[in-house]
C-alpha cells in the first residue's frame, strides 16, 4: 500500500514537472514570438519592415519558430480527415507559413542589397533547411492528393486559377514520384540550395577581390575629377592609401570603359572583370556550377525529362526549349551581321588614328563612343549632366508615371531604412487614394549584389488586406564631397526599367499573393518593364527631366534628336551579347548526359561557337563563371525571358504608337489588361486582348534596328 501511494506520488511529480516543462515551452515560444519584429505584423503602414528594430540576432531564432509553425500547419492540412474544398485545401495552404514568409522576404532582401558575414553564414545554413521545408511540402503526397481530388469545374475565377497552380507546382517539384525517388530529389534539391548560395557569396568575394588598383591619376585618364576623386576614396577605404581603385560591376564590359584613354588600363580592367570567378582562389565559382548542371540534369531525368530546360520551361510562355531557341536563333543572324558591321567600323576608326591594333573586347566601347561621336556628334559628357540621380527619379520616372497613370508620391522620411543611402515614397492612385510604399536603394556597396532588381517587402493581397510594399535596388556609383549624382543615359533607362517592375508591383489587384503582381512567368515577367523604359524618351517626359544640374536649364532639342537619332547605335553589339548569355544558359540546362558537362570555359566556347555566337569582339554579357542569374538568381534556363519579353515589348510598343503614344487612355489600357491582372488569368490571351494579335517577331527586328524600316 505504501509502495502504491509512492508510485502515485512520485508520477503526480513527474506530470506536475512536464507539465511546467510544457508551460515552460509554451512561454518560451510566447516570448520569442512577442519580442521578434520579425514574428509580428509590422505597426507601420502597409506592414513595412520596422528596419530600425530587426537586429541580425533575429533572422535565426524567426526562421526556427516560423518553420515549426509551417510544418504543423503543412501537418493538419495533409491529415484533415474532412472532403477536400478549396477552403480546406488549397486556401490553407496558400494562408499558411505567414511568419515564414514574412521573415524570408525580409532576409533575402537584405542578404542580397546589404549583406554581412553574419547573414551570409544564416543563408548557407538554412539553404538546405528551406530547402527541405519546400520539399516537405511540395513532395507531399497526401496534400497532393487533395487538390487534385478537386472539380476544377466547379470552382471560378481566382479560385481555379490558384487550384491549378498548386496542382502544377507539386507535379513539377515530383509529387508523382515514388517514395525512394522523393528521397532522391529532397537530397538533389537540399544540395542544390547549399550550391546556390554558396555561388552567390563565392561570387561576392569574387567581385571584390576583382577590383583593380592604379598608382597613378594619369592612369584614369579620361575620367573626370570626380570620378578619379571617388577612386582615390575608394582605394584609401580599402586601405591602399595614394593608390586609385575602380571596383567592378556584374556584367562582363565595364562602364567606365568607355571614356578611359590608357589602353593597359582598359585591358586590365576588362580581363579582371571576365576572369574573376576563375582565379582557383576562394571566389572560384566554377566546380560549384559545374556540380549544379549535373544535378538539374539529375532532378530533370527524376521527373521523365531529358534535359533541366525541358522541365523548367513547362509553366513558362515558351513551354519548351526549343521553341526558346528558335527565337533567339531567328534574332541571333542578323544581331551578328549588324555586330560585325560595328566591328569594321570600330576598326576603321582604330586604323584613322594609326592605332596599330587589332580591336579587343576592351576597346569596343572606348571607340564605339568616338564613333558615336563622330556620326552622330553625341558625347556622353555632353548629356550626363542633364541627369541627376533624384531629378530623373521624381521629374522622370514619377512624372510619366503620373502621366500614364496619374499616380503620385510623396517622400517619407519617418519610416526605417536598412541603410543610410535607402530612401523611402507613399505611392498615392489616380483617385488619391494611398495604395503603396516603395524604397529606393541607389548606390553601390561591397556588400551589395551587382545588377538592379525590384522586389516586395509585402505582396499585395485583397484576402490578406496588405497592400505592396516595394523596392528597386541599383548599383550607380556614390558621388562624393556633396557632389552630383550624375548617371549615364544607359542608367536613365535601368531607372525606368526597373520601375517597370515596380508598377507591375504597385498595380496588383489579386485576392491572393501567390497570383500577384509580378509573380508570373519569366518570360512574361520583363514584358512590363521593358514597356516602361520608352516612357524615358517621350519627348514630354524627357524634357521634363532632363534639366541641367547646374544651370536648371532644359536639354536643348538639338541633343535630344541627338539621342533618338543613336537610339539604335551599337544594338548589334547589345543584342549578340545578351544573345549569347541567354544561349549559353540554354547549353548549360539543355544537357542530356553527365559526360557533356566539361570543363566551365571549354563548355562556354563550344556552346557560343555551335550556335555562331563566338565572336571574339562581342563577349557574353554574363561569363559562366560570373553569371549569377542562372547559377543563384532563380533564371535557370530562363535567361532567355530578356528576349521573349522583348519581343513581346516591341509588339505592344508599336500598337501604342500606333494608338496615339503613351498617353493616359493607353496607360489605362495597359493597365487593365496587362499590369493588374497578376498570374490570374491567361497571360498570352491578356496580351493578345491589348494588341490584338499574337506575338510576332518581325517588330522585334525593326525596332532593334536589326532590318531596315
Amino acid at each position: 500500500m505504501k509502495l502504491f501511494l509512492k508510485i502515485i506520488a512520485f508520477s503526480s511529480l513527474i506530470l506536475v514537472a512536464i507539465s511546467s516543462q510544457a508551460q515552460s515551452l509554451s512561454s518560451n515560444k510566447s516570448s520569442i514570438k512577442m519580442t521578434n519584429p520579425l514574428l509580428q505584423k509590422s505597426k507601420l503602414q502597409y506592414q513595412a519592415p520596422h528596419f530600425n528594430l530587426i537586429k541580425d540576432k533575429h533572422f535565426k531564432p524567426a526562421f526556427d519558430y516560423a518553420l515549426k509553425i509551417h510544418d504543423k500547419e503543412i501537418e493538419n492540412i495533409a491529415n484533415n480527415i474532412e472532403k477536400p474544398t478549396f477552403q480546406n485545401t488549397v486556401l490553407a495552404l496558400e494562408l499558411s507559413g505567414e511568419d515564414l514568409n514574412r521573415a524570408t522576404l525580409i532576409f533575402s532582401n537584405l542578404t542580397g542589397a546589404n549583406t554581412n558575414p553574419t547573414l551570409q553564414k544564416l543563408e548557407e545554413e538554412y539553404a538546405p533547411i528551406f530547402s527541405a521545408h519546400n520539399d516537405k511540402i511540395y513532395l507531399n503526397s497526401k496534400i497532393y492528393k487533395r487538390i487534385k481530388a478537386l472539380n476544377l469545374n466547379a470552382l471560378k475565377g481566382e479560385d481555379k486559377k490558384l487550384t491549378e497552380y498548386y496542382l502544377q507546382q507539386f507535379e513539377l517539384a515530383g509529387a508523382n514520384l515514388s517514395p525512394s525517388d522523393k528521397e532522391k530529389m529532397k537530397k538533389i534539391n537540399s544540395d542544390l540550395a547549399s550550391l546556390s548560395t554558396q555561388f552567390s557569396n563565392k561570387l561576392l568575394i569574387a567581385r571584390k577581390n576583382a577590383a583593380v588598383f592604379f598608382d597613378n591619376a594619369s592612369d584614369l585618364d579620361g575620367l573626370s575629377q570626380d570620378e578619379i576623386a571617388a577612386a582615390k576614396a575608394k582605394a584609401t577605404e580599402a586601405g591602399k592609401e595614394g593608390k586609385y581603385l575602380i571596383g567592378i560591376l556584374n556584367t562582363t564590359q565595364q562602364p567606365l570603359l568607355q571614356s578611359l584613354t590608357n589602353r593597359k588600363t582598359r585591358q586590365d580592367l576588362f580581363l579582371s572583370s571576365w576572369k574573376r570567378a576563375e582565379n582557383n582562389d576562394q571566389g572560384d565559382t566554377r566546380g560549384i556550377l559545374e556540380r549544379m548542371a549535373k544535378l538539374r540534369l539529375q532532378k530533370a531525368n527524376l521527373m521523365g525529362k531529358k534535359s533541366y530546360a525541358e522541365w523548367r520551361l513547362q509553366d513558362q510562355m515558351a513551354k519548351n526549349p526549343a521553341i526558346a531557341m528558335q527565337l533567339l536563333a531567328k534574332i541571333a543572324k542578323p544581331a551578328v551581321e549588324r555586330a560585325k558591321k560595328e566591328a569594321l567600323q570600330i576598326q576603321n576608326s582604330i586604323d584613322s588614328q594609326n592605332g596599330g591594333f587589332k580591336l579587343e573586347p576592351w576597346d569596343w566601347n572606348f571607340y564605339a563612343e568616338q564613333v558615336r561621336k563622330e556620326k552622330f556628334d553625341l558625347d556622353e559628357s555632353q548629356i550626363k549632366p542633364y541627369f541627376e540621380i533624384t531629378t530623373v527619379l521624381e521629374k522622370g520616372v514619377f512624372f510619366a508615371a503620373k502621366q500614364m497613370y496619374g499616380i503620385t508620391f510623396k517622400k517619407r522620411d519617418d519610416l526605417p531604412v536598412y541603410n543610410p543611402d535607402v530612401v523611402a515614397y507613399e505611392v498615392f492612385d489616380n483617385d488619391g487614394k494611398s495604395m503603396a510604399i516603395y524604397y529606393l536603394d541607389f548606390y553601390t556597396r561591397d556588400n551589395k549584389n551587382g545588377g538592379a532588381w525590384m522586389s516586395n517587402f509585402v505582396n499585395q493581397s485583397h484576402y490578406l488586406r496588405q497592400k505592396p510594399v516595394i523596392v528597386n535596388v541599383y548599383n550607380f556609383s556614390k558621388p562624393i564631397n556633396g557632389n552630383a549624382s550624375l548617371i549615364s543615359f544607359d542608367d536613365v533607362i535601368t531607372m525606368f526599367h526597373e520601375f517597370g517592375h515596380t508598377l507591375h508591383g504597385l498595380f496588383a489587384n489579386q485576392q491572393y499573393a501567390t497570383l500577384s503582381g509580378t509573380s508570373v512567368p519569366r518570360d512574361y515577367v520583363e514584358f512590363p518593364s521593358q514597356i516602361n523604359e520608352h516612357a524615358a524618351l517621350d519627348p514630354t517626359v524627357l524634357k521634363n527631366y532632363a534639366v541641367h544640374y547646374q544651370t536648371k536649364e532644359a536639354i536643348p532639342q538639338e541633343l535630344i534628336d541627338k539621342i533618338k537619332n543613336a537610339e539604335t547605335f551599337n544594338n548589334g553589339y547589345d543584342v549578340t551579347e545578351l544573345l549569347a548569355a541567354a544561349t549559353l544558359d540554354l547549353a548549360w540546362h539543355s544537357i542530356e548526359k553527365e559526360s557533356d558537362v566539361k570543363p566551365t570555359l571549354q563548355f562556354e566556347k563550344e556552346a557560343l561557337s555551335k550556335n555562331g555566337l563566338l565572336v571574339n569582339e562581342v563577349p557574353t554579357r554574363y561569363h559562366s563563371p560570373y553569371f549569377a542569374h542562372i547559377w543563384s538568381g532563380g533564371y535557370s534556363a530562363g535567361y532567355y525571358a530578356y528576349t521573349w519579353s522583348k519581343t513581346l515589348d516591341y509588339n505592344a510598343f508599336d500598337w501604342i504608337q500606333n494608338n496615339g503614344g503613351m498617353t493616359r487612355e493607353n496607360g489605362e489600357r495597359f493597365r487593365k489588361y496587362i499590369l493588374s491582372v497578376g498570374n490570374s488569368v491567361d497571360l498570352n490571351q491578356a496580351f493578345k486582348d491589348f494588341i490584338g494579335h499574337e506575338m510576332e517577331i518581325e517588330p522585334y527586328l525593326k525596332n532593334a534596328g536589326l532590318i531596315e524600316n
